[in-house]
C-alpha cells in the first residue's frame, strides 16, 4: 500500500484566509495532525471565488507549507464550501430489497440513497453529501445500519447537502491546477466545524454550531444524533472590523488590531482609555466606543441567528444550546454576549484534536479543516462496510476500515 495513501489534508477556504491541515491516519482511522498552515486569501468573497488566480495560489502555498511540515504530499483532500447558497433538504425514499434471499446488500442501500436524492435538489445545484438519519426495513423503524437484514422493503431518510454547480465548478477549476488528487470531497464549512466541536451527547440532546468566519456566519442545528438544519448567513468579523474602520476613522488594518486586542462582545464592569500604536501612528480610545460598535454589528448577526433558529423549528428544543466556533469565537466576552441575546446556554467550543505537530491546530479557526478530514475519515469508512474487496474506489482508507461480521 502506497504510504501517501494514509494521510490526507482538509483545506478550509476562507474569505481571509486558507488553512490547510495535514493528518496522518492508524489502523483505528485515528488522526495525528502532522502539518499545519494558514496563508492570507484575497480571492473569496463571501464564501464565493470571485478571484480563481488569487484563490489559486493561496490554496497552492497553504497545501504545499502544511506538506512540507508533514514530509509526505496528500493525494486525497477535503474541501470547504461556503456561502449563503448552501442548502439543506429533507429527503427519503423507499425501495424493495432485490436480492432472492432477501438480504439487504450494498445495491440496496446505494439504490435507496438515489431515490432520496433524485429530483430533490433544485435545479443548477450539486449535491455534496447526502446524510442518512436511519432505515425503515419492512416494520422495524429507526435502523442505523441496514446491511445484511432480512426484509423486502428498505426505506432511508436524510439530509442532502447541496451548493450551485457554478461555485463548485469554480472550485475544481482551483483544484486541477493545484495538482491532481486521487479523491476529493466538498463539503460545506459550518458542518466540517461542527464534526470537530459536539459530542454525541450534544448532538443527541439538540444544539446549534455558530461558524463565525470573516465574512459568514454558519449556523448548523443537531437533533436525535443528526443534522437537522444548515444556514449560511453573510454577515462575518469582517463587518465588525470595517465598523471600526468607519466610526473610528482608521484603516482597515488598525481596526481589526483594535478589535483582537481591545474589543469586547460583553459590557465591562469598567471603561478605561487606551492608546493603538500601528507603525508610527498612535490612537487614543475609549474601550466604551470599541464595544458599543462591537456590539451594534453582533446584535445584527445574532438576529438573523435568531431567525434561522426560528425558520429551523428547532428554537425551543436545543438543551445543550448554542457552540461557537470560527475565528470570531475568540472575540472576548463573546460567550457571554450570545447568551444573553439568546437566552441560551452557550459556550466556545473545542476541537478535540490531542495528537497534533503544532498547538495551533487547536485554535478555533481551524475547526472547520479538522472536520473536513474527520468527515473524509467517516464516509470512506461507511463506503467500506458495504465493500468485501475493498476496491480502489472506495477511498483512501478503505484497508483501514474492514466490515465488521
Amino acid at each position: 500500500m502506497n504510504e501517501n495513501s494514509r494521510y490526507a489534508a482538509g483545506i478550509d477556504i476562507g474569505t481571509t484566509e486558507v488553512r490547510a491541515v495535514v493528518a496522518k491516519f492508524d489502523k483505528e482511522g485515528e488522526p495525528s495532525i502532522v502539518g499545519v498552515a494558514s496563508v492570507e486569501n484575497s480571492g473569496m468573497k463571501k464564501g464565493i471565488v470571485n478571484h480563481s488566480e488569487n484563490t489559486y495560489r493561496a490554496i497552492d502555498k497553504a497545501l504545499a507549507e502544511a506538506e512540507k511540515m508533514s514530509g509526505q504530499t496528500c493525494d486525497n483532500i477535503a474541501i470547504s464550501v461556503n456561502g449563503a447558497n448552501i442548502l439543506s433538504t429533507k429527503t427519503d425514499g423507499m425501495v424493495a430489497v432485490s436480492s432472492p434471499d432477501g438480504l439487504i446488500d450494498d445495491n440496496d442501500i446505494e439504490r435507496v440513497k438515489e431515490v432520496a436524492i433524485v429530483g430533490k435538489v433544485p435545479e443548477g445545484c450539486e449535491i455534496l453529501r447526502f446524510v442518512p438519519y436511519y432505515y425503515n426495513v419492512d416494520n422495524q423503524e429507526r435502523v442505523p445500519d441496514p446491511y445484511r437484514m432480512e426484509g423486502n422493503r428498505l426505506e432511508v431518510c436524510g439530509n442532502i447537502l447541496s451548493a450551485p454547480i457554478s461555485q463548485i465548478e469554480n472550485i475544481e477549476g482551483v483544484f486541477e491546477r493545484v495538482g491532481d488528487f486521487n479523491s476529493k470531497i466538498y463539503y460545506p464549512s459550518v458542518v466540517a466545524s461542527a464534526r470537530a466541536v459536539l459530542t454525541e451527547k450534544q448532538k443527541e440532546n439538540g444544539v446549534v454550531v455558530v461558524d463565525l468566519g470573516a465574512s459568514t456566519t454558519g449556523v448548523a442545528i443537531y437533533e436525535d444524533e443528526n443534522l437537522q438544519f444548515v444556514k449560511v448567513i453573510p454577515l462575518g468579523g469582517i463587518n465588525i472590523t470595517n465598523d471600526l474602520a468607519i466610526c473610528l476613522k482608521v484603516s482597515p488594518e488598525v481596526a481589526e488590531e483594535i478589535k483582537i486586542k481591545h474589543g469586547h462582545a460583553f459590557e465591562r464592569e469598567e471603561n478605561h482609555d487606551i492608546v493603538v500604536k500601528h507603525g508610527r501612528e498612535h490612537y487614543s480610545f475609549n474601550t466604551q466606543e470599541i464595544d458599543e460598535i462591537i456590539e451594534a454589528r453582533l446584535e445584527e448577526i445574532f438576529d438573523e441567528v435568531k431567525k434561522v433558529l426560528k425558520e429551523s423549528g428547532f428554537e425551543n428544543q436545543l438543551p445543550s444550546g448554542i457552540v461557537l466556533t470560527g475565528g470570531g469565537a475568540e472575540l472576548k466576552g463573546i460567550d457571554n454576549f450570545v447568551k444573553n441575546y439568546l437566552q441560551l446556554a452557550t459556550q466556545i467550543s473545542k476541537n478535540g484534536i490531542e495528537r497534533t505537530v503544532s498547538d495551533k491546530v487547536k485554535k478555533l479557526k481551524y475547526s472547520a479543516a479538522v472536520g473536513l478530514l474527520i468527515e473524509m475519515r467517516d464516509i470512506t469508512s461507511e463506503n467500506s462496510n458495504y465493500s468485501e474487496d475493498y476496491p480502489e474506489q472506495v477511498g483512501f482508507f478503505a484497508k483501514f476500515f474492514k466490515k465488521k461480521q
